[in-house]
């Protein structure tokens, strides 16, 4: 049985005091249809607050994921690997936690093992418990790090995310096509610039240039 630190525990999404019942939820997306200027009662609107609803328990599914338990099963006959494991280009879909609008892009996520490797689908699985929640980029890339390092206890861990914002891109400045990029390095990928160039070598080259820069 694999141990978990208290630190890794933390990264758990908070208990919220009381979540409202579905009927509450689906009144809550007709007052917006009505301050829109919108008659909630029209035909074509008649069953969207529950086709909302049913759509957020998708988006923010990863409320009731644990990130740390998807790393649990770990798999320790590796002949002695120590070279780096890297899936690249992830499909990032979240919201932005300050306009409830998407946030798309993908995500490069890297470790080098220490005595023990996990299953390569787990790393997405990581992503999407963390994606699919209300965030921001920044914090998505760290919690996504973080877990890994705490649980795995690999040498080093690396994330990139390349994402648009529609926050910036369907309303505000409006700038379409506009993309940020962030990264969080850990132990050999933060010390040692010749594993760091390594992993960016390996990702997207636009990635690499952000990155750098």
């Amino acid at each position: 049985m694999n141990v978990v630190t208290s630190k890794a525990k933390l990264t758990k999404a908070p208990r919220a005091a009381k979540k409202p019942s579905r009927a509450e939820a689906e009144s809550a997306v007709r007052t917006l249809l009505l301050w829109a200027g919108e008659d909630p009662e029209r035909e074509g609107l008649l069953d969207t607050p529950g086709r909302v609803v049913r759509s957020y328990e998708e988006f923010f599914r990863g409320y009731g994921e644990d990130p740390v338990a998807l790393l649990a099963r770990t798999f320790e006959e590796i002949e002695g690997y120590d070279e780096m494991v890297v899936l690249r280009d992830i499909r990032v879909e979240s919201h932005c936690e300050h306009h409830m609008v998407p946030i798309i892009g993908k995500a490069h996520v890297a470790y080098l093992p220490g005595t023990r490797v996990v299953g390569i689908s787990k790393l997405a699985r990581v992503v999407d418990a963390y994606a699919h929640r209300f965030q921001i980029q920044e914090k998505l890339t760290a919690q996504i790090a973080n877990t890994i390092n705490d649980v795995l206890q690999p040498r080093g861990v690396a994330v990139v995310i390349e994402a648009g914002h529609q926050c910036m891109s369907t309303r505000g400045v409006h700038k379409p096509g506009a993309s940020m990029v962030t990264s969080r390095m850990l132990g050999a990928f933060r010390d040692d610039p010749s594993t760091r160039r390594e992993f960016l070598a390996m990702i997207s080259p636009r990635s690499c240039t952000a990155v750098e820069a």
